[in-house]
């Protein structure tokens, strides 16, 4: 799927990483929240509240998932998960586009 339909989206950005990272907030019909998001090459970690599935749409990544101890390659098509109550590491490798969905 490319496009979401029927949503609300966020006026303001989340910017984080002096602005090298930033999200837009969407909520569906049915109050499920996920953000679009760009991050630029570098090198980033992340906290979540809770279960967290990434969707890479473009670009170029790796991610050092909670207690794998191995970097991951991941690219557009491509998605991951993260358990609640995590830190994660990513180095991003060129522009990558991502859609996340947040689970209780």
């Amino acid at each position: 799927m490319t496009d979401f339909a029927n949503v609300s989206v966020s006026k303001e950005a989340n910017v984080y990483f002096d602005g090298q990272v930033t999200s837009r907030a969407i909520v569906f019909a049915d109050g499920t929240l996920k953000t679009l998001g760009v991050m630029l090459p570098g090198e980033y970690e992340f906290g979540t509240e809770v279960n967290e599935l990434m969707e890479i749409t473009s670009g170029k990544l790796d991610v050092l998932l909670p207690g794998t101890g191995e970097w991951q390659a991941f690219s557009g098509g491509m998605s991951f998960e993260v358990p609640a109550a995590a830190k994660f590491g990513v180095r991003v490798q060129q522009i990558t586009n991502y859609v996340c969905s947040y689970f209780a």
